[in-house]
């Protein structure tokens, strides 16, 4: 009825085989005619990215409405015969909500959040935050909040993908990208700042990182550049990696994963529950600042984590330390922010800062014996604690003790802390250590103890007495080490009572067996305190 229909259908199956194998229903049909009669590939229909092993089939378009026929001068039907009848592309449809799954399993703790299970598919309704809005798409579809490193796009399952990253922004790839732990060639992938359906490579050449935009085509497909495209992310990232000269840079190794630092559950909790108000001092990983915490209504002290990979491992073990530890004499874990950077520890705040900046402050000047004693009595019972416990702080020092109203005193400062098996505990030679607060045994040798938390007491009753001055003050640390080895003790303060340096000195035995335990030095000051409290001797 229509031969040259057939035969410029002929045309299209033969162009379709040319340019992409056998032709397969509707997804063939689309081609448009040059005038000089040529058949060239248009838009094969709508590639749907691959769920599986095999391309999901299209679904037929729906048929194109018939054209009204033209009718010539005079009333006669005809047709011109030199016109083309066009096949038109339909519209690009919506595209449709991306599919996410739960990487992990999640248990909710309040009624706005949901509880997934690995491996469950998600539709993201919206991002808040470090969550995201998720309803279950199978079983009972509630909704609720998410941690969104929780969940990861479905499509393609790239987040199997070492490279993929996920949302993260620029500047946190790049510092990715250029940590030590990373070489030139090292690449990662992540969701695109400006366009959320399409993604970017950032990789790493030469010491810098340079940023390529994965565009998403009409059709679904990925492309760099319009001179070639994938059906799949996985398959635009393996090509590249093997024709790296059409980047100009190396796609060799994905960028090394970000550990997971802690178990953050139940203290996780979002970032933006924090207000920071003041910054209160640079501490061992970062920064601290007094924060206030909107939910609960309170202040709290928030330490932050420097991105400085040889730091993060005490990080971590601070954290560690402190979800195990409950004492009213050690600073307390209120809660974590562990997702996005900077990462936060949320602690009580004590108003008065450290013991060894108090001592100087014109609060701490006034302080008489009894007071400091009083201190000193707090700070050995948090360290029996930690005795009991087969705990060794290894850094105990004014430094590392926090001062709240009514002098009150904790523990702080955790990230050298061990929990050791025998009575002992030996350190890599790589650690570092503070020396003027440090027994000989571990100064030297590197082993570890209680006892050697007891000596380093002595040196912390020390600072206390003599006001905040330092320990060996003038000397270098190698000067300290002889000196000690050759017997040489710290002398007694101005103003320190007798009894109080004797416990020093007892703190200072050459034999860590020889040294106090912390329950008798807590015994012991409490004792001294208590009669200067009720007058019954003079200091």
């Amino acid at each position: 009825m229509f031969p040259e229909r057939g035969r410029r259908e002929r045309q299209a199956r033969a162009c379709w085989r040319t340019h992409f194998g056998e032709s397969d229903g509707p997804r063939w049909a689309q081609t448009c005619a040059c005038r000089d009669g040529e058949l060239l590939p248009r838009v094969f229909a709508v590639l749907l990215v691959p769920l599986g092993p095999d391309l999901a089939r299209p679904p037929v378009p729906r048929a194109p409405r018939p054209r009204p026929r033209h009718r010539q001068p005079g009333g006669a039907r005809g047709r011109d015969p030199h016109r083309v009848r066009d096949i038109r592309v339909p519209a690009p449809k919506k595209r449709p909500a991306q599919l996410y799954a739960a990487l992990f399993d999640f248990e909710a703790r309040s009624d706005d959040e949901l509880t997934v299970k690995e491996g469950d598919k998600l539709s993201v309704i919206e991002k808040r935050g470090d969550y995201v809005l998720a309803k279950k798409l199978t079983g009972s579809l509630e909704s609720g909040l998410v941690p969104a490193n929780y969940v990861a796009l479905l499509q393609d399952e790239f987040a199997k993908h070492k490279w993929y990253y996920g949302n993260i922004n620029r500047g946190k790839a790049e510092k990715l990208l250029l940590a030590s732990q990373n070489k030139d060639g090292a690449f990662l992938v992540r969701i695109s700042e400006s366009h959320s359906d399409e993604y970017t490579i950032s990789a790493r050449s030469e010491g810098k990182v340079s940023h390529f935009r994965i565009q998403r085509s009409s059709i679904g497909a990925y492309f760099i550049t319009d001179k070639i495209s994938f059906a799949t992310l996985g398959e635009l990232i393996a090509y590249y990696q093997k024709n790296s000269r059409s980047l100009g840079v190396l796609l060799e190794e994905p960028c090394a994963q970000q550990r997971e630092l802690f178990d953050m559950e139940p203290w996780e909790r979002p970032r933006e529950e924090f207000r920071l108000q003041r910054k209160l001092g640079e501490g061992h990983f970062g920064e601290v600042w007094e924060a206030f915490w909107t939910t609960e209504k309170r202040k709290v002290a928030i330490k932050t984590l420097k991105q400085e990979d040889t730091k993060q491992d005490e990080f971590v073990k601070e954290v560690q330390a402190l979800k195990s530890l409950h004492h009213p004499k050690l600073i307390q874990l209120l809660a974590m922010c562990s997702r996005g950077e900077p990462v936060y520890i949320v602690t009580e705040l004590m108003t008065k800062g450290s013991l060894k900046s108090y001592l100087a402050s014109p609060e701490g000047l006034v302080l008489t014996s009894a007071h400091l004693i009083y201190m000193g009595s707090q700070v050995a019972e948090g360290m029996a604690y930690l005795e009991d416990r087969n705990i060794v702080h290894r850094d105990l020092a004014a430094r590392n003790i926090l001062v709240g109203d009514d002098l009150v005193c904790k523990v702080a400062d955790f990230g050298l802390a061990r929990i050791i098996r025998d009575s002992v505990y030996t350190a890599s030679r790589n650690t570092k250590i503070p020396v003027r607060w440090t027994a000989p045994e571990a100064a030297l040798h590197q082993r570890f103890s209680v006892k050697s938390d007891v000596w380093s007491f002595g040196v912390l009753l020390y600072e206390m007495m003599s006001r905040g001055k330092m320990p060996y003050e003038g000397k270098s640390n190698k000067e300290v080490m002889d000196l000690l080895t050759s017997g040489f003790r710290l002398p007694c303060p101005a103003r320190c009572p007798s009894n109080i340096y004797r416990i020093m000195m007892d703190c200072w035995a050459i034999e860590p067996s020889k040294r106090p335990s912390f329950h008798a030095l807590h015994s012991q000051l409490d004792s001294i305190y208590a009669k200067i409290y009720f007058k019954t001797i003079e200091v």
